[in-house]
């Protein structure tokens, strides 16, 4: 056993912790379908290329039968979306988005703290305009001018809405980062 006291965690490091894992799940079935849609999509594709080439009849016939789907086509570009937007929110989550930290690297303490915060306030002031309001706006439109999805006939405000969702994402993890380095515990996804 350790001697070292674990202090506890506040009920927003733990509802972050919470909100990330769920975010994790998420991802990995959104990337798992992904990977089955667009998989599927090229085998139908070959099917009939097969079929032709295929000696015994009875297979031919049945690869006749599988027709190149253009369903699994536009669900892959919609899942693909998903889990960019989704992926960047968890990045942030992390502290693994894209930065560059060379003035980082060169402060230390109350500098380096001040300019952790003003960094997560630029975030919070992108994700907060940008993707929640602009995000919604746009979800808010297509659902009202009842456009929907070529092939799968989804409103496309469906697709949308996770712009506003990786928005509220990130706006909640930058202000858990914020909390965290004004409270002296750096890095908010540990």
């Amino acid at each position: 056993m350790s001697d070292v006291a674990v202090p506890p965690r506040s009920p927003l490091a733990r509802l972050a912790a919470v909100v990330r894992l769920a975010n994790g799940y998420v991802l990995t079935v959104l990337a798992f379908a992904l990977v089955v849609c667009v998989v599927w999509q090229v085998m139908s594709r070959y099917t009939q290329v097969w079929a032709n080439k295929m000696p015994l009849v009875f297979l031919a016939d049945l690869l006749r039968l599988i027709k190149p789907s253009t369903v699994t086509d536009e669900l892959a570009r919609f899942m693909f979306m998903w889990v960019g937007l989704l992926g960047a929110a968890q990045a942030s989550a992390y502290k693994q988005h894209l930065a560059i930290d060379l003035l980082a690297m060169k402060l230390q303490g109350g500098a380096k703290r001040a300019l952790n915060v003003v960094i997560e306030c630029c975030i919070i002031a992108f994700a907060a305009l940008v993707m929640i309001k602009g995000g919604w706006e746009l979800t808010v439109k297509t659902f009202a001018n009842d456009q929907v999805t070529p092939a799968l006939q989804w409103p496309m405000g469906y697709v949308y809405m996770v712009v506003p969702v990786a928005g509220a994402l990130m706006v909640f993890f930058a202000v858990v980062e914020i909390v965290n380095t004004l409270s002296g515990r750096e890095g908010g996804a540990a």
